[in-house]
């Protein structure tokens, strides 16, 4: 029994039985096209078809939107989210494509939207047949994300949407975007409100989306315009000027520290190749199939201590979150939760530039090449790193969050 269940409510006892029994039977099948390291990096339609159909079957027996209400779409359960994700994990399942929607719209729209908008826009998310995307990030608000200028100019019921944003994963297969707009110029905070957008209904007619290509040659980012995009204010989320509250619900959970759990949607694809990359585990394999110096890269003892160093790090992590789950040994109970971001999105950095010194002038090689080891996925995954570095607020912005509203030190200068 795994330590897990041994601490399972007798809901989750039986839920874990029954989600294990349903994936031991259920196989996604292989994929016919090379799949990406995360949901972020998805660039073709074979990619997304794959992975969709797979999210699709797996809400259909319930392993996703287990803790939402029933009316949402939801399985109407009980803190059984996490269960699912650990026994998806377990027996090495695809991820999930809808992370944008799973992790950040759903409990938006879950805290924040009204009833009809709620059970008319959440079981499509769950299923994957709409894909969602953010809006929140623009050419002159990245980090100060309070300094948003894409405005929406309200018309009677209707509003009208002028602006760019940027850095927006997954806007070219998108059906839906959560989008954080100016409604009054006057005021920085209270200027800001938060909407659901219809964008692909809409494009060619008031929203362009743009492909950005990044230094991987993948195009998972877009830069998505609005030109006079008029819509109603069914779309509106919680009053107007509450844009800055409703958006931290949704930075709460994009940072795994809200009280929605999201549907597991990492890394891995199901093949043990893909799913060691990032894991400091990995690591161990690739230097034992990598040489230097003529012998194997396992034997030079400085690249067994950097090794070591990444496992220890990455089990200090998942030790962190163990003792978040009890009471009585956290001084600070958002502290766990919020650096679990930032920790986790390093060690993946820092474990990848292990990597790049095990395989030495390998690394060079792509993921393109047959000759690249590890099929090349180290060396993407280190160039991908930098994104996930970034996303959901930059190291540095999540350092000033601990330091400053968790641990309540000063404001840095």
């Amino acid at each position: 029994m795994s330590p897990q269940a041994k601490k399972d409510t007798s809901e989750q006892a039986e839920f874990r039985r029954y989600c294990r029994n349903w994936l031991s039977q259920h196989d996604a099948g292989s994929p016919t096209v090379r799949l990406p390291q995360s949901a972020i990096e998805i660039m073709h339609g074979e990619q997304l078809d794959y992975l969709r159909k797979w999210q699709g079957e797996a809400y259909a027996a319930g392993l996703i939107g287990c803790d939402y209400p029933v009316a949402e779409g939801g399985g109407g359960r009980k803190n059984c989210q996490l269960v699912a994700n650990q026994e998806m994990a377990r027996a090495g399942k695809p991820f999930l494509p809808n992370i944008l929607g799973l992790g950040m719209a759903a409990p938006t729209l879950h805290f924040h939207a009204q009833s009809a908008l709620k059970e008319r826009l959440l079981p499509g998310l769950f299923s994957c047949e709409d894909i969602w995307c953010q809006g929140f990030s623009e050419p002159g608000a990245g980090s100060d994300l309070a300094n948003v200028q894409t405005f929406a100019e309200r018309r009677g019921d209707k509003w009208v949407i002028n602006g760019h944003k940027v850095w927006t994963s997954l806007a070219h297969f998108a059906d839906w975007m959560i989008l954080l707009l100016r409604t009054d110029k006057s005021s920085k905070y209270d200027g800001l409100s938060y909407f659901v957008v219809p964008i692909k209904a809409a494009l060619g007619e008031g929203v362009t989306v743009r492909p950005l290509i990044k230094i991987t040659g993948e195009t998972g980012f877009n830069e998505v315009f609005f030109d006079n995009l008029e819509i109603s204010d069914d779309y509106r989320l919680d009053e107007v000027g509450k844009g800055w509250q409703v958006a931290q619900t949704t930075l709460l959970h994009e940072r795994g520290a809200g009280p929605m759990v999201t549907p597991s949607s990492g890394r891995g694809s199901g093949s043990g190749k893909t799913r060691a990359v990032g894991d400091a585990y990995g690591l161990i394999d690739l230097a034992k199939h990598s040489s230097r110096d003529g012998q194997s890269a396992a034997d030079d003892p400085l690249l067994r201590d950097e090794i070591m160093k990444m496992i220890i790090r990455q089990e200090g992590s998942k030790q962190g979150a163990r003792r978040a789950k009890v009471e009585g040994l956290c001084e600070h109970p958002m502290r766990i939760p919020l650096q679990a971001k930032l920790v986790m999105s390093e060690i993946r950095q820092d474990s990848a530039a292990v990597a790049i010194d095990i395989l030495g002038a390998h690394s060079s090689l792509s993921i393109g090449d047959d000759n690249a080891p590890a099929g090349g996925e180290w060396p993407l995954a280190y160039m991908n790193s930098y994104g996930i570095t970034i996303a959901a607020g930059a190291s540095e912005i999540q350092r000033n969050i601990l330091g400053e509203r968790v641990l309540g030190m000063a404001k840095s200068k």
